[in-house]
């Protein structure tokens, strides 16, 4: 056994560097393709905080919790908890969890400082294996359970693009703006 080792420790000091060059000095010819300009306008789409960029559609918490558990329970695990990923549930029904947001506990919606967020999110990302197959009404029906399992919104409450951005998050004040807004009597003099 020390004999192989005495000859394979050298052979392995001898080839990597050969490998390691032969690596760096290939080329990758015709990997991928330029996108489109139509390709990198669909990514160019936003839902910003006031939801005026939403689509039509509507959704409740029992809608979604059937599609969650089609769709997304393998990955998020059974109501948002305990799932392979980040949590989605860090609250409860009437629940919402608030703190400590400056601590290591930031996982689930209950973070987030607008509402539209998780809609914008699920509707481009999720579900991981199909990206952005889900209709805007799965869409709306997945953040209406999810706010619900979080304490955010009440069960039987409607998500709809008129809704959803007047939802009220818990750590809706736990950001500093990008551009803070001082009275004019504070406002530094470097402003």
């Amino acid at each position: 056994m020390q004999c192989s080792l005495k000859l394979l420790i050298p052979a392995l000091v001898l080839i990597a560097p050969v490998a390691l060059a032969q690596t760096s000095a290939r080329k990758f010819p015709n990997v991928g393709q330029p996108l489109s300009q139509a390709e990198i306008q669909s990514f160019d789409h936003m839902i910003g905080p006031e939801g005026k960029e939403l689509p039509a559609g509507h959704g409740t918490a029992k809608e979604g919790a059937v599609i969650f558990a089609n769709r997304c329970e393998v990955c998020h695990g059974k109501n948002g908890e305990n799932g392979i990923t980040h949590h989605l549930v860090a609250g409860s029904p009437g629940k919402p969890y608030r703190g400590p947001f400056y601590g290591v506990e930031k996982d689930g919606p209950s973070y987030f400082p607008y509402p539209t967020i998780a809609w914008d999110y699920i509707n481009r990302a999720m579900p991981a294996p199909n990206p952005g197959s889900l209709k805007p009404d799965e869409v709306y029906s997945l953040v209406a359970f999810l706010y619900y399992r979080n304490g955010i919104i009440n069960e039987n409450d409607v998500m709809d693009q008129n809704s959803l951005p007047k939802v009220v998050m818990p750590n809706r004040n736990g950001f500093v703006p990008a551009k803070p807004v001082y009275p004019p009597e504070k406002k530094p003099s470097w402003w």
